[in-house]
C-alpha cells in the first residue's frame, strides 16, 4: 500500500461537547484542488483544473436521480467520486487521521474500514476499528439500527447492525453501523471531540470512488448527520464561505454554531426559486422535478455548474447574449455560450430571484475562464432538474439551518473570513 496520504489535526487540547455549552468552532474546508488536497496535481494548468470541474458537474448531476431501492438499500443524494469539497477528521482511540468528502445531501458518516472483504483501493491505510479502544459495533436491538436509513440486520443470526447504501451510479458501500469518537480539527487549535457518534464502518465498498478519500462525512439533515450528531451545542448550524477556484493555495472554511450565524442584509430562506434576471430582463422559473412545498432547486457545493432545466435555461442564454456585447467563442464540449475573454470583462448583472429575497451574482460567479482566451457562462441546461452550484455560492457566506429548514446568503470577501 503507498503511504499515507493524511491531514495531520495537531492541537495542545481537545474539547468533548455538551449541551450546557454554547460551541462555535470552524473548520478547513479543502477544494479538491487545493494544494492542501491529496487530489491535487501540479502538472494540471488551471484551465485543466476547470474544465475537470465541468466534467464532473455533468457527471454529478445523475446523483439526483433516484432509483428504486429494496429495504437494505438507501438511495442518498450523492455520487461520491464527484464532490469538489474534502473535511479531514480523526476517528477512534488513539485517533486516526481521515480524508473524506464533505456533502450537504447525504447523512451518514462512513469510511472504508479493514479488514476488508471488497475496498476500493485508497492511498492511505484503511482505518483498523480493532485498534480502537472506544469503537464498539452498534446493537440489532437498538432502536438507531431501525431508524437509520439503510441500517438492518440482514439474518436472524446477526447480533449488529449493518448498512448498506447504492448510489445513483450503482456504486455502493455497506458494512457496520458503530459507534467511536470523532475529533474535528479547529481553525483555533483546540481539537472538538464528539463522543460516540454513529458511523459506518466499510468493508464492501465499490464503483466509481476515487482512492483520494477514504469515505464521506455526511452534512444532510438526519439524525446520523455530522450536523445532527453534534447536537444542541450547535443547534443545527452551520456555514461555509467558498473562495474563487483560482485561490488553490488556501483553504475555504465550515463553521459550526454560534460561528455559522449569518446575519445582515443580503440573506433568503427557503430555496424556492422565482425568477432570473439579466440585467432588466427577468425570467420566471416554471419549476423542475424538485418541485415541492419546501423548494424547487437544490444546493450543492460538490456541483460546480448551475444547472437548469433546458427550456428554462435557453431562455436565460438568449437574455444574456443579447445584453452582452462580446465576440462569441468557442468553448468545451457542454459549454453553450462563451465569449472571447483576452481581457477582464464584467458581465451583465445576474439576480437570483428567490422566494424571499434577491441575490445578485457577480462575474465571478456567471462566467469562469476555460482557457487564456475564452470565458464560458457557469449556467448549463439539464434534463427537469435545477443545481444551484458552487460557482454561484463562491465569495458569499451561506448558512445552513437544519433546525428551522433555512437557507441564508450574505456577500463576503471569503478570503478573510
Amino acid at each position: 500500500m503507498a503511504a499515507a496520504i493524511v491531514f495531520a489535526i495537531i492541537s495542545l487540547s481537545t474539547r468533548c461537547l455538551t449541551d450546557a455549552q454554547n460551541v462555535g468552532f470552524s473548520v478547513e474546508l479543502i477544494h479538491r484542488d487545493s494544494i492542501k488536497s491529496p487530489f491535487y496535481n501540479p502538472f494540471e494548468t488551471t484551465f485543466d483544473r476547470v474544465t475537470n470541474a465541468f466534467r464532473r458537474s455533468f457527471s454529478r448531476v445523475h446523483r439526483f436521480y433516484r432509483n428504486s431501492i429494496t429495504t437494505t438499500e438507501a438511495n442518498p443524494d450523492i455520487i461520491v467520486n464527484t464532490g469538489e469539497y474534502l473535511m479531514n477528521i480523526s476517528l477512534g482511540t488513539p485517533s486516526f487521521s481521515v480524508v473524506a468528502l464533505a456533502d450537504t445531501g447525504s447523512d451518514l458518516i462512513w469510511t472504508q474500514c479493514s479488514p476488508c472483504s471488497q475496498c476500493f483501493k485508497q492511498d492511505a491505510p484503511l482505518f483498523d476499528p480493532t485498534k480502537s479502544s472506544t469503537y464498539r459495533k452498534m446493537s440489532c436491538s437498538s432502536n438507531s439500527c431501525e431508524n437509520i436509513q439503510g441500517g438492518t440486520c440482514a439474518s436472524p443470526t446477526d447480533t449488529s447492525c449493518i448498512y448498506s447504501v447504492t448510489y445513483g451510479d450503482n456504486s455502493f458501500s455497506k458494512g457496520d453501523i458503530a459507534y467511536d469518537i470523532l475529533t474535528l480539527g479547529s481553525t483555533t487549535g483546540q481539537a472538538v471531540a464528539l463522543p460516540d457518534t454513529i458511523i459506518g464502518c466499510g468493508n464492501n465498498n465499490a464503483g466509481t470512488f476515487s482512492g483520494k478519500a477514504s469515505g464521506i462525512i455526511g452534512l444532510g439533515g438526519g439524525e446520523i448527520s455530522l450536523i445532527n450528531q453534534l447536537g444542541s451545542p450547535i443547534n443545527g448550524k452551520f456555514s461555509y464561505c467558498l473562495l474563487p477556484m483560482t485561490q488553490i493555495g488556501k483553504s475555504s472554511k465550515m463553521n459550526f454554531g454560534s460561528n455559522a450565524i449569518v446575519s445582515g442584509t443580503g440573506t433568503f430562506l427557503l430555496l424556492t426559486l422565482k425568477a432570473i434576471s439579466v440585467g432588466t430582463q427577468r425570467i420566471e422559473f416554471k419549476g423542475s422535478s424538485f418541485g415541492t412545498d419546501e423548494g424547487n432547486i437544490v444546493i450543492d457545493s460538490g456541483t460546480t455548474l448551475t444547472l437548469l432545466p433546458s427550456d428554462f435555461y435557453s431562455q436565460l442564454e438568449s437574455a444574456m447574449d443579447s445584453q452582452f456585447n462580446g465576440i462569441r467563442a468557442q468553448g468545451p464540449q457542454g459549454f453553450n455560450l462563451c465569449y472571447v475573454a483576452i481581457h477582464e470583462f464584467e458581465a451583465p448583472e445576474v439576480t437570483v430571484h428567490f422566494a424571499n429575497a434577491d441575490v445578485k451574482l457577480k462575474t465571478l460567479n456567471t462566467f469562469v475562464k476555460v482557457d487564456d482566451s475564452t470565458a464560458c457562462f457557469a449556467f448549463s441546461p439539464a434534463q427537469n432538474i435545477a443545481i444551484y452550484g458552487n460557482l454561484a455560492q463562491m465569495n458569499f457566506l451561506i448558512g445552513y439551518d437544519t433546525k428551522s429548514q433555512t437557507v441564508s446568503f450574505k456577500p463576503s470577501d471569503c478570503s478573510k473570513n
